[in-house]
């Protein structure tokens, strides 16, 4: 397994859930993404124009200050790492959030800090069609993500997009997930995890299709 691996994807595409999971299975470290304590958040999707910026800074602060905590700590038990966010997300949300003279100095704000932190081994990228996140997104049942639109998902996957087309100095991995339930059903999750497991070289990999179980 990879000393650090990071699962992104879109909203609702189960990234906490994945990434729980195999840290517990494989004994590793969990970072997870502490959103539920921002109080700007439920603000935000009630007027976005208002705070989008003040949450996309204190999204910036707490991410990093996570970040530079757990990674330089170590633990000789669990020398493994998964987390359920990776740092550049920050970026590809303030850039569909925030216009366009924000996001110049947000944008400057966020490359000073991320030379400070390093990559993980494996980008993990979950990927679902619009349908199944909106799907996974009711089912949650958090009540200021239920007016999500789909034209703002697309907004996100869009800005994942674009950042794993330019990453070849990473190992980025891609697994569409339309056809599977890694949370319900075990067959498909231990297949995830032999995918998530396998030697990847630099570059992006794609995973479609398989196995019925």
């Amino acid at each position: 397994m990879y000393n650090f691996i990071a699962i992104e994807g879109n909203i609702g595409a189960g990234k906490t859930t994945l990434a729980s999971r195999i840290a517990t299975d494989s004994n590793a470290r969990i970072i997870l993404e502490e959103f539920a304590d921002n109080s700007f958040l439920p603000k935000f999707y009630k007027e976005p124009e208002k705070y989008a910026f003040p949450l996309e800074l204190s999204f910036l602060a707490e991410r990093y200050q996570q970040l530079k905590t757990e990674l330089v700590r170590q633990d000789i038990f669990k020398p493994q790492l998964v987390s359920d966010y990776y740092f550049l997300k920050s970026l590809i949300f303030a850039k569909a959030n925030l216009d366009e003279d924000e996001f110049s100095l947000f944008s400057k704000l966020f490359h000073i800090i991320n030379d400070s932190l390093p990559k993980p081994d494996l980008f993990v990228y979950l990927y679902h069609s619009m349908e199944r996140l909106q799907s996974n997104i009711k089912k949650r049942g958090r009540p200021y993500e239920q007016n999500i639109s789909d034209e703002y998902l697309l907004k996100i996957q869009t800005g994942y997009f674009d950042f794993i087309k330019q990453a070849t100095d990473m190992r980025v991995l891609v697994i569409d997930v339309n056809t599977i339930d890694f949370a319900e059903n075990p067959g498909h999750y231990q297949q995830i995890v032999q995918i998530i497991n396998q030697p990847y070289p630099k570059g992006i990999t794609r995973i479609t299709a398989f196995n019925a179980v």
